[in-house]
């Protein structure tokens, strides 16, 4: 079994800045890639980022492309998600989601789920 737990979520203002974490546990050899999902109310889960992890390639989604990025941090065995310039239209529960093989955006290929983290973006 794989664990994932996000942390880092919180209210913010619009054009602030915030780095969620996604800490993974357990099995961790099973998994080649890492992703971050949102899901906002009344909308679908909507993929945003993808990390490898042996080789550390990344792919974004093109609504978040120079905003957000995902990295790795190996000592704490996490996935961050650092989002610039924030909008109220990045409300939403962010999760992290792990998955063996190749990278994929679509939310069913995902083998395992963290339980979300909120982010509200108001003034």
């Amino acid at each position: 079994q794989v664990h994932l737990a996000e942390s880092g979520g919180r209210l913010a203002q619009p054009g602030d800045s915030l780095t969620l974490s996604c800490r993974i546990s357990g099995r961790t050899f099973i998994v080649d890639t890492m992703a971050w999902f949102r899901q906002a109310p009344g909308k679908e889960r909507e993929f945003l980022a993808a990390l490898t992890w042996d080789t550390s390639n990344t792919t974004h989604a093109d609504s978040v492309k120079g905003r957000f990025f995902i990295s790795r941090d190996d000592a704490q065995n996490t996935v961050l998600l650092q989002m610039n310039s924030l909008k109220p239209e990045d409300t939403a529960v962010y999760y992290c989601a792990a998955k063996a093989w190749v990278v994929t955006t679509t939310d069913v290929e995902y083998d395992y789920w963290g339980q979300g983290t909120q982010v509200t973006v108001s003034s």
